[in-house]
């Protein structure tokens, strides 16, 4: 695995933002909009980290499954590749590859267990293995990510306010709940993370933040992207999006095969 973010997969597949936003034509012509595209990855986020907290798997873990999510929809479509089946999916390659294995038939057991009756959600251990391939291949088999954790404690112990560190976390996790991981450098996100902190905890970090010489164009645009999606989506960050809210968007997808 590379051991610099500089020289990784990950740094050269960073996006422009434009490119995450693109709704693929498959999927405009069943009339989803970049909003409801949006809303989907959300939603599905959601249900990864749902999906986790089950099995018991490390934050490192749902982080990188729900980049690999993320990734995909930048180039395929959710008309061909159900979100619904690539979430769980990208949690068992994400718990393989962070060295954290979960068996496939645990999540298809907890699935079925979170889902109840409905059967959108429910999927065989066949169905996750086979879809493993289809996602490697849709990945280029590049299945290196770099997160915003280690920088971001490196960075708060740097400057002296290690106090920070649970509500800097947290905004770390929700980031995840956007398209940042795919655009930004893993450093960079940790410093909005760090600026929005210092601002919410009273924190003054002016001094550090020009020491590092960073471009801090960058790291506010970071930090207004968070708090957009904040004052936009207004999830409950345990239950994710109303259920009146998505079903009407996730049945515009195809019904399962």
């Amino acid at each position: 695995m590379a051991a610099n973010f500089w020289t990784s997969s990950h740094c050269k597949q960073l996006l422009d933002p434009e490119d995450v936003d693109l709704v693929p034509a498959a999927d405009r012509e069943r009339g989803i909009t970049p909003e409801e595209f949006r809303l989907i990855k959300i939603h599905m986020s959601f249900h990864i980290w749902r999906l986790a907290q089950q099995v018991k798997v490390r934050q490192r873990v749902i982080a990188t499954a729900v980049t690999y999510f993320r990734r995909v929809y930048t180039r395929k479509s959710m008309s061909d590749y159900d979100p619904r089946l690539v979430a769980p999916t990208c949690l068992y390659l994400a718990s393989k590859v962070e060295e954290s294995t979960v068996q496939a038939r645990l999540l298809v057991f907890y699935i079925k267990k979170m889902c109840g009756s409905d059967d959108k959600y429910r999927f065989e251990i066949k169905d996750i293995l086979e879809m493993e391939m289809k996602l490697l291949e849709a990945l280029d088999y590049y299945l290196v990510v770099f997160h915003p954790y280690r920088p971001l404690l490196q960075l708060l112990q740097d400057a002296g306010i290690t106090d920070l560190t649970q509500c800097a976390w947290g905004l770390v996790n929700d980031t995840y709940k956007m398209d940042l991981i795919l655009i930004y450098p893993p450093y960079m996100i940790a410093l909005a993370c760090i600026y929005i902190a210092s601002v919410l905890k009273d924190k003054d970090t002016t001094a550090w933040f020009e020491e590092l010489r960073v471009d801090m164009n960058i790291v506010k645009n970071i930090s207004m992207e968070i708090l957009d999606f904040y004052d936009t989506y207004k999830i409950d960050p345990q239950r994710g999006i109303p259920e009146d809210k998505i079903s009407p968007v996730m049945n515009k997808l195809p019904a399962k095969a």
